[in-house]
């Protein structure tokens, strides 16, 4: 189970950059994933969470702006597999495997920016517009990071 979530936590990061992280922050905050005693345990922190949060509000507003960047350029590429290796590796590492915990979210936020992309194109030329799919892409990344998290407690 500890794999599963580490691989979708993974995919949410695919989806949006730090929406995974926040999740993962809020869920040791709140006391779903016990980090006492990791190189995590600063996750657990309400700082942590905050600056995540203003991250993660920051980038659902850049996301609907037409001048980003493709998700499958580089930085973009990189910074979500940086995310999502990290995110599965605090989901590990509450687990006691942190090394699987961040393979798991490295292969999901593979997963997750190319299937996320090809998605919301496809979602995009059947809505003529990018925005609406750009707020389902979100929907589906935060009500997704609420899920798995749930079920991490």
């Amino acid at each position: 189970m500890l794999y599963l979530l580490a691989l979708l936590i993974g995919g949410v990061a695919g989806l949006r950059t730090f929406t995974a992280p926040v999740a993962v922050a809020w869920a040791a905050v709140g006391g779903w994933l016990a980090l006492a005693g990791t190189p995590f345990s600063f996750m657990a922190t309400f700082v942590a969470a905050g600056i995540l949060s203003a991250l993660a509000l920051g980038e659902l507003v850049v996301d609907t702006l037409p001048s980003t960047p493709s998700r499958k350029a580089p930085p973009g590429f990189i910074a979500r597999l940086v995310s999502g290796g990290f995110s599965g590796a605090v989901v590990g590492a509450a687990g006691g495997s942190l090394f699987g915990g961040a393979m798991a979210g490295l292969a999901g936020a593979v997963a997750g920016t190319l299937g996320g992309y090809a998605f919301r194109m496809r979602l995009a030329r059947a809505l003529g517009k990018d925005l609406p799919a750009a707020l389902i892409e979100d929907a589906i990344a935060l009500g997704g990071a609420a899920l798995i998290m749930l079920a991490a407690r």
